[in-house]
């Protein structure tokens, strides 16, 4: 029994640290992950499958004796390794870029386009 609190207690952990970091939500860790999908690297993502099935398995009395504590840790010092790495601020000021990049470079073509238009038809 204390082996399943503190698999819930480590699994609750992780969720935090995954709407912390990542802004991910769900109600439970495999949702939340579902969630984060390419947003994390496909090693974090198998690592969190192992937790994921691991969580599964300690529901049932006879499949909890099957998990392999090794790989659940690793799983887990993975998982949370990434996510330390995570800055959401640094993240947020990516994508905000990376719309203000598209935005400018459409402007651009469309002013290439107009200047174009405007030769064509002499005014230049």
């Amino acid at each position: 029994m204390t082996e399943l609190a503190t698999l819930q207690t480590r699994v609750a952990k992780l969720e935090e640290q995954l709407q912390a970091r990542l802004g991910v939500r769900g109600k439970n860790l495999q949702k939340r992950l579902a969630r984060a999908g390419r947003r994390l690297p496909r090693r974090v993502r198998r690592a969190g499958q192992v937790i994921t099935r691991a969580e599964e398995m300690a529901a049932h009395p006879k499949l909890a004796r099957l998990r392999d504590d090794r790989a659940l840790d690793a799983a887990f010092r993975e998982v949370s390794a990434y996510l330390r790495t995570v800055d959401p601020v640094d993240r947020r000021k990516g994508i905000i870029l990376g719309i203000l990049g598209s935005a400018v470079f459409n402007l651009i073509l469309l002013l290439a386009a107009i200047l174009l238009l405007m030769r064509w038809q002499g005014f230049i």
